[in-house]
C-alpha cells in the first residue's frame, strides 16, 4: 500500500535551509554551554549517593507514582534527587533514587520515605542497595567516557580512510560532530543532567550516524 503518490524530493535544493537550522541550534547550544558554565553531570559524574529501595505495597497499601515519592521527598526538604522506576525480572515494585553526597542524605531519604509511605517500606528488604560515588570515582568516569568518544572518532576516521578515502573519513567526523553538539546543545538548553545512560545513547547516535554516512559514501 502506498500512502504518497509522487516521493520526488529534491533534498538537494533544501541543504541551505537544512544548513541554517543546524547552525541556529548549535549556536544557540553553544551560547547555553558558556551561559551556564558547561553541563550538568548527574552523580554519576560529580559523586554522591545511590538507593535502591523495594516499595512493593504491603498490606493496606497501594502502588506508588515516582512523582508521589518526590513530593513526598521535596516535603521532607530533601531536593536534586533523581528518582526511577526499575524493572527488575521479579513482580516486586522497586525504585532507584541518586542524590547528591550530604551528611546523613541516604538515611534521611530512608526515614522521609517509610514515614510517608509506611505501608510500602518492605519490612523484610527494604533497602536493596546502598552506596555512595565519591567525586573521584565520578572524575574517572568522565574521563573514561571522553576517551572512549575519542578512540571511536579516531577509529572512524581510520576506518572510512581504510574502506573509502581520507577526506570522507574526516566528513564523516564532522556529520558525527554535528549530531553530537545538537543533542548535548539540547540537553543545555533544557538544562537536563548528563548521566552514564546519556554517553550510551551519545556513543548510539554515534553509531547510527556513521551507518547512514557510510550507506551515502557507497551509493
Amino acid at each position: 500500500m502506498r500512502f504518497f503518490g509522487e516521493t520526488n524530493i529534491n533534498f538537494t535544493e533544501m541543504r541551505k535551509i537544512a544548513f541554517a537550522i543546524s547552525a541556529i541550534i548549535i549556536l544557540a547550544g553553544i551560547i547555553s554551554l558558556v551561559i551556564h558554565k558547561g553541563l550538568e553531570y548527574s552523580i554519576d559524574f560529580t559523586g554522591g549517593i545511590s538507593l535502591e529501595l523495594d516499595i512493593t505495597p504491603q498490606e493496606g497499601g497501594r502502588t506508588l507514582a515516582v512523582q508521589e515519592i518526590r513530593n513526598a521527598l521535596s516535603d521532607a526538604g530533601i531536593k536534586d534527587i533523581e528518582i526511577q522506576s526499575v524493572k527488575g525480572s521479579s513482580e516486586r515494585d522497586l525504585i532507584l533514587i541518586k542524590a547528591p553526597a550530604g551528611k546523613n542524605k541516604g538515611d534521611n531519604i530512608i526515614q522521609a520515605i517509610k514515614k510517608a509511605f509506611p505501608n510500602n517500606a518492605n519490612p523484610e528488604n527494604f533497602i536493596r542497595l546502598q552506596e555512595e560515588v565519591g567525586p573521584k570515582v565520578g572524575d574517572e568516569l568522565k574521563g573514561k567516557a571522553i576517551l572512549a568518544a575519542f578512540w571511536a572518532l579516531l577509529g572512524i576516521i581510520l576506518y572510512i580512510w581504510w574502506r573509502f578515502e581520507f577526506s570522507y573519513g574526516l566528513a564523516a567526523v564532522i556529520a558525527l560532530f554535528h549530531d553530537v553538539l545538537i543533542t548535548i546543545g539540547i540537553f543545555s538548553l533544557f538544562g537536563k543532567e548528563i548521566s552514564l545512560s546519556v554517553v550510551a545513547a551519545l556513543l548510539t547516535i554515534i553509531g547510527y550516524s556513521l551507518n547512514d554516512t557510510i550507506v551515502i559514501f557507497d551509493r
